[in-house]
């Protein structure tokens, strides 16, 4: 066991030239290994990326036994064969001294940093033993199992379901959450945008050139390049989406909401809505329509700062160019208490215009067993779910009640955050233990002050990751999980307009005692008695057993990496449908005007999109129509302070790969120049933020692409772990800043509050 201390940080430097040396006295570290060469599993891999959650599909070939090169798959078209710069990094994860390698047990007090390495079986058992202790005391719902969503979630989710507890949570109420839920309110599934084929794109701070998502960005390129496409931007600061827009508005943080309401009131009073598609597809229409008359752009204007010229312009602009038009529906913006509204609103403005299943505009994914209807004929496989006989049904209520208030969050996602209520209020009923896989809260989740009051309260932790995150350093144990680059997944669907899919591969073998976590999760089970509910010996069995024991079909998918099935498919684009009906000609049979309009379909109750829901109404009253209602996210004496995605980062999961960090260590703060006069701060100077939850310090960037009364901050920096980080304890923490404030249906973290600023 060693005691670190800020000392033997600085001693030396290590891979990539960031300052590393503490490494080599972290016990389950690399460094702490013989450097051996990498070994390869093949001449040339294909795989996915896991940089961020968009997860691309990846080359990737050993160099010299030293290095790994990766670059996109070209089988993948949309993705261009291309990676970004944190793609491009992903090799440097490998060979990094601080990485960990062997499994740590906690010695002394939580967030000391003293631990010890241990074997996995002492790991197995060590958790095996005090989840099941907890489960005798307080019944399996007294455990929480979070991750990161995507494929690393599901063997930890099943874990938790074998072992009884209903309460699992990835991070969707910290981002992705809110569009996702209004768009199930509204159509009853997700909705697709194909930014590629637009000719006049409306953006809400969707910063699609610094939160990188290969696909949408290149066609988001594709369009503005190719296409002539017009670009229309509103958001507080001058990003990089914005400065590549033909126009930038630079709205009020928090009043997205009263220009797409505008927007929509614009479209309804001057009759630029698809009068024959709201009538054949849409319902609430009349309720919507009532409520957004108040809603005009000289209201709009005097609430969020747009000029109302402008709004009724750019709306008779976009209804121009319908429906190969879409106003994008975002990811993460600015957050306010009304999230579920504004997105809710910005789905309507595309619809109103009839832009769904249109080039250009949004569509519903077309998987296999859809397609194959549409085609008469079994064009793409479909993919079998493997199953587990006898898997028990948690009979407690989640803590997060989402059958109730926020019955619209899907279960396995869950409003992540109350976790905390339930540790530190015991709200609905005391939680005694946290299981988290490559997922971090400290930086994720807001009022990083509650965060570590309920890691220090709870009884057990135990974080499955690639480093000592900020979150890890709390844990009583920790699990090496193996890099995306030393390990096999599932085959995973990645369905468009036509049927794809894909699957992560290793590129090398494994390094250290790392494990990939299905089979950490696996072997935990096994160790918790739980064995019965893992029948699957290894990643291979459980790919077959994907594709039904097809075996050509598994090694056509594992050669290339990526398959795609058949053309691509939109349900109301004529020459779509006509490429695919001449293709196919046992297709199902088009309507009168050459489209499968009419066999469109959407899974809420009424079968239509619901402009208005009584769903929704039920859940909460006054909510069923789409309405605006005054929020406020400052006091009068206070700045905005917002926050946002930087191209070489991925939130709070990449800020330590070495690459990475050497590319940006800091986060300077945005400030307006007559804001920072007035407080007589220059760039460069060290100032302070301080809101009604904490107090960070940073360094002040100057700069007139900012409000003069917000400020702004890229996420993942400043942890306050920092004898065990590289970069990421420069510049300031925006969770410490953020107070715990949940938002109504959708349950999303508000990441928009007011604070003071003051120079150093």
């Amino acid at each position: 066991m060693i005691e670190l201390d800020r000392r033997t940080f600085i001693k030396g430097a290590g891979a990539g030239g960031a300052t590393c040396a503490l490494a080599t006295l972290l016990p389950g570290s690399l460094a702490a290994l013989e450097q051996q060469p990498l070994k390869a599993v093949g001449k040339e891999v294909a795989s996915i990326c896991e940089m961020c959650s968009t997860r691309c599909p990846i080359s990737a070939r050993v160099v010299d036994g030293k290095n790994v090169f990766i670059s996109g798959n070209k089988e993948a078209k949309s993705f261009g064969g291309k990676v970004c710069a944190r793609g491009g990094a992903g090799h440097s994860l490998l060979y990094d001294p601080q990485r960990i390698v062997n499994p740590l047990r906690r010695v002394g007090e939580r967030g000391e940093g003293q631990w010890e390495e241990i074997t996995w079986q002492q790991a197995y058992q060590t958790i095996a033993k005090n989840l099941n202790d907890i489960k005798a005391k307080h019944g399996a719902e007294a455990v929480a199992f979070s991750s990161k969503s995507g494929s690393l979630s599901g063997h930890l989710f099943h874990l938790g379901k074998a072992f009884g507890s209903p309460n699992s949570f990835t991070h969707a109420s910290t981002c992705p959450g809110g569009y996702v839920i209004a768009a199930k309110a509204m159509f009853g599934t997700k909705v697709k945008r194909d930014l590629g084929n637009s000719k006049y794109i409306i953006n809400f701070g969707h910063n699609l050139y610094e939160g990188i998502n290969m696909s949408e960005t290149r066609g988001m390129m594709k369009a503005q390049m190719e296409k002539n496409a017009k670009l229309v931007v509103f958001e507080p600061r001058f990003s990089v989406v914005a400065d590549k827009a033909d126009e930038w508005f630079a709205i009020r943080p928090g009043t997205d909401l009263a220009v797409a309401l505008a927007l929509c009131h614009v479209l309804i009073e001057d009759k630029l809505y698809d009068h024959a598609f709201i009538e054949q597809h849409v319902v609430g229409f009349e309720a919507f329509a009532e409520e957004v008359k108040a809603y005009t752009p000289e209201w709009a204007q005097g609430v969020s700062d747009v000029p109302a010229k402008d709004i009724r312009r750019i709306a008779h602009e976009y209804a121009a160019h319908a429906p190969h038009a879409v106003v994008d529906f975002g990811h993460r913006a600015t957050f306010t208490p009304e999230e579920f509204d504004m997105r809710r609103a910005l789905f309507a403005a595309n619809v109103l215009i009839g832009n769904i299943e249109r080039k250009g505009g949004l569509y519903l994914g077309k998987k296999a067993k859809t397609y194959n209807k549409f085609a008469g004929n079994k064009v793409a496989p479909t993919l079998g779910k493997p199953g587990v006989e006898g898997l028990p049904k948690p009979t407690a209520k989640r803590i997060d009640q989402v059958d109730e208030q926020y019955a619209m969050m899907w279960s396995s996602g869950g409003i992540y955050q109350t976790i905390l209520d339930a540790t530190l209020e015991a709200k609905p009923y005391q939680l005694k233990a946290w299981v988290m896989s490559r997922t971090n809260p400290m930086q994720t989740m807001t009022d990083r002050a509650r965060v570590v009051e309920s890691l220090k309260k709870l009884d057990f932790v135990v974080c499955c990751d690639v480093y000592i995150s900020e979150t890890a350093a709390y844990a009583d144990i920790i699990l090496p999980e193996s890099t995306y680059l030393e390990r096999d997944e599932e085959i995973a669907d990645k369905s468009g307009k036509n049927p794809a899919y894909y699957v992560r591969q290793r590129v090398v073998e494994t390094i250290g005692q790392t494990k990939p976590s299905w089979q950490i999760f696996k072997e935990l089970g096994e160790e918790m008695g739980l064995g019965q509910f893992f029948p699957w010996e290894n990643m291979e069995s459980l790919q077959l057993l994907q594709v039904n024991r097809d075996v050509t079909l598994w090694n056509t998918i594992k050669e290339k990496g990526y398959v795609s099935y058949g053309k691509p498919l939109m349900l109301r684009e004529p020459s779509m449908v006509a490429a695919f009906t001449a293709h196919y000609p046992e297709a199902k049979a088009t309507d009168a005007d050459g489209t499968y309009a009419s066999a469109m379909s959407f899974k809420t109750p009424s079968g239509k999109i619901e402009l208005s829901s009584d769903k929704v109404e039920k859940m909460a009253a006054g909510r069923g129509v789409i309405k605006y209602r005054p929020v406020q996210l400052k006091q009068a004496d206070e700045l905005y302070f917002i926050q946002g995605k930087v191209a070489v980062h991925t939130n709070g999961a990449t800020h330590n790969i070495p690459m990475l960090a050497n590319l940006m260590s800091d986060n300077g703060v945005w400030i307006h120049p007559l804001t920072a006069g007035k407080l007589g701060i220059s760039s460069g100077d060290k100032i302070r933020l301080s809101s009604s939850v904490g107090s960070e310090e940073g360094m002040a960037l100057v700069t007139p692409g900012i409000r003069q009364d917000t400020v702004f901050a890229y996420m993942g920096f400043g942890s306050k772990n920092k004898e065990l980080a590289r970069a990421t304890g420069k510049g300031i923490h925006c969770g410490n800043l953020l107070p715990h404030q949940t938002a109504p249906i959708c349950g999303m973290n508000i990441h928009t509050t007011g604070i003071t600023l003051a120079k150093i």
